[in-house]
């Protein structure tokens, strides 16, 4: 498979934002004359400003639930006049967008550059700011609230199952325990909350921050990232034409496992060790494109640090 540049169509992109194996998705969706894609994760914008360039007359139709894309996506506007739509949309209501129709999809999944380099949007303790880490502030709580509320079974399946904390029980008893007195409400007091809790000789042989893990974790949960993983998938495979091109890039395990399990289930393959569904009854919708994740080059993770973990995986619906 033709596989285009990774420097392709990237001269303009935001300042400061890099978007991952761009080559590689263009190689995957090989945009077509007069196309129709939808970027299920907008961001800075690089994604669909690739496509957009890769042939005459392609449209792309973005989503994004942050606000501050509004004005990000106003460059593509009056760069490419009526071929570019941005809709101000949470992607895990896929299923309420009315557009279909679309000739290759993708999902850029986790945080923006623009969202993790914001102090204010608290999503890292490497500056003092609020513990909000919403992705949209429009709704829901702010972490520092979901924190002080949430039950003892939400704090367990943030911590030990989406931040994978080995240390998850001192982690949660900790947070109960410093509920209403204030170190909740800051990044900075969090952290410390959570690196007290890890024992010594884990915090000093670490090469992460010890609050990295459990910072992940509640951001998974105050953003329902993985259910609108859950939830985008078929969404998306529904709006795809035949032939069209679903592709998804993970930054983790934990978002690259529903990625995997859905499009082995479309692909009439087992979902995971554990499915014994007998093959007859099995349903193939598409082909893979992807045996295994595409992950980045040596050169990209040079001049992209954040790639490092990135994974693409691909499918072609039949």
């Amino acid at each position: 498979m033709r596989l285009a540049p990774p420097e392709f169509a990237v001269a303009r992109m935001t300042p400061g934002h890099k978007p991952v194996l761009v080559g590689e998705v263009l190689g995957f969706l090989s945009p077509v004359v007069g196309g129709r894609y939808l970027d299920c994760t907008f961001g800075g914008g690089g994604h669909s400003r690739a496509v957009l360039e890769a042939a005459e007359g392609v449209s792309v139709v973005a989503l994004d639930r942050d606000p501050e894309a509004a004005s990000r996506a106003e460059v593509l506007s009056a760069d490419f006049p009526g071929r570019f739509t941005l809709i101000d949309r949470d992607f895990g209501k896929l299923a309420m967008v009315a557009e279909s129709g679309f000739h290759g999809i993708l999902f850029d999944f986790g945080l923006s550059s623009f969202q993790l380099d914001d102090p204010e949007r608290g999503f890292s303790f490497r500056t003092d700011a609020p513990a909000d880490m919403r992705m949209d502030p429009r709704t829901g709580v702010p972490a520092s609230l979901w924190l002080e509320t949430a039950t003892e079974e939400m704090l367990v399946c943030a911590i030990r199952n989406f931040g994978e904390e080995t240390h998850w029980r001192r982690v949660v008893r900790a947070v109960v325990g410093a509920r209403g007195t204030g170190a909740l409400g800051r990044t900075s007091s969090l952290a410390s909350l959570i690196s007290e809790a890890i024992p010594a000789r884990d915090r000093h042989t670490s090469r992460i921050h010890p609050a990295t893990r459990a910072f992940q974790g509640i951001r998974i949960a105050v953003n329902d990232e993985i259910g609108a993983i859950e939830r985008a998938l078929p969404a998306a495979f529904e709006k795809l034409l035949p032939a069209g091109v679903l592709c998804a890039i993970s930054f983790h395990s934990l978002e690259d496992r529903p990625v995997k399990q859905f499009f082995r289930r479309m692909c009439g393959m087992p979902e995971n060790a554990d499915d014994s569904t007998p093959n007859d009854l099995r349903t193939r919708s598409a082909e893979a494109l992807t045996r295994r994740p595409v992950v980045p080059s040596e050169a990209e993770v040079g001049e992209n640090p954040r790639s490092r973990s990135a994974k693409l995986r691909a499918i072609r619906k039949l």
